[in-house]
């Protein structure tokens, strides 16, 4: 990671976040890149991540399931995209082939216009560590650590033990920032079985953006939540990506919800059939 960003620095940039009494509390978000402060980015021409052509089947026993029949992608860099589709679409397979969380049986996934998915195993780990964070729709945040440990833990992975330990007051104020910044302060030493849904996808946000990551991909972020609760993390999502330029690839059901995205790509069988 380029040392500039090493760190999160401190606060700058605000936006809105219930506090432990239900009132919107400033917090701050730390900046990006040079000239963030103050004024909304817009999304810029360039690719920053693509799927081209990517073919995947699953088989259940002898029977082939093709679930993506070609789908083509391509993120522009700082556009907030949704993809959308009805149940099999292909949706969340697409989303988990462009986290390098699972390999294409055909097609390419490129970021930063090279191709990734098909890297050595260390790289794509070190892609998806650092450069490419996902959230999911049942969070999955580890049910023995706490809201600032789960946050932690995607950086206890990057820097291994020995280098963890030599900086872990820093990393440990890096998560606390975060922590603040979804809403989360007050929940920072409870568990997930402590924490309502909404929470626990802030605690997932957060953690995901601990290494601080150029691109996010957002698995119906809002999905397992009430509308009020929804509402509240499609802004926290839309905030990140206008203030500071993060990428993000939002996949939802809900067309209300993907209409507040800057672009619509739209699955059907394994194919984008508009855009």
């Amino acid at each position: 990671m380029n040392k500039k960003h090493a760190t999160i620095s401190r606060p700058h940039l605000s936006l809105d976040a219930p506090s432990s009494s239900g009132e919107a509390v400033g917090v701050a978000l730390a900046p990006r890149g040079e000239g963030a402060i103050g004024r909304e980015r817009r999304p810029s021409s360039d690719v920053h991540l693509a799927a081209i052509n990517l073919h995947k089947t699953y088989h259940k026993g002898r029977t082939a399931i093709p679930v993506l029949r070609g789908a083509d992608v391509k993120v522009r860099r700082g556009e907030l995209l949704a993809i959308v589709g009805q149940s099999g679409s292909g949706k969340t397979t697409l989303l988990h082939l462009m986290g390098l969380l699972d390999a294409p049986a055909s097609g390419e996934v490129r970021f930063g216009g090279n191709r990734v998915d098909n890297l050595p195993s260390r790289q794509r780990d070190r892609i998806r560590n650092g450069k490419i964070s996902m959230i999911f729709q049942f969070y999955h945040l580890l049910p023995e650590l706490t809201t600032l440990e789960n946050v932690l833990s995607p950086r206890m992975i990057r820097d291994g033990v020995l280098s963890y330990m030599r900086h872990r007051r820093q990393h440990r104020a890096d998560a606390a920032h975060l922590v603040e910044l979804v809403g989360l302060k007050h929940r920072v030493d409870h568990r997930p079985r402590e924490l309502s849904g909404g929470e626990m996808q802030r605690a997932a946000i957060a953690r995901a953006l601990v290494n601080q990551p150029e691109v996010l991909l957002a698995d119906e972020p809002t999905g397992n939540l009430d509308r009020g609760t929804g509402n509240e993390i499609l802004k926290l999502l839309r905030t990140l990506n206008r203030q500071e330029g993060l990428t993000i690839v939002m996949v939802t059901h809900d067309d209300s919800i993907a209409a507040q995205a800057d672009r619509i790509v739209r699955l059907a069988d394994g194919r984008v059939v508009a855009a």
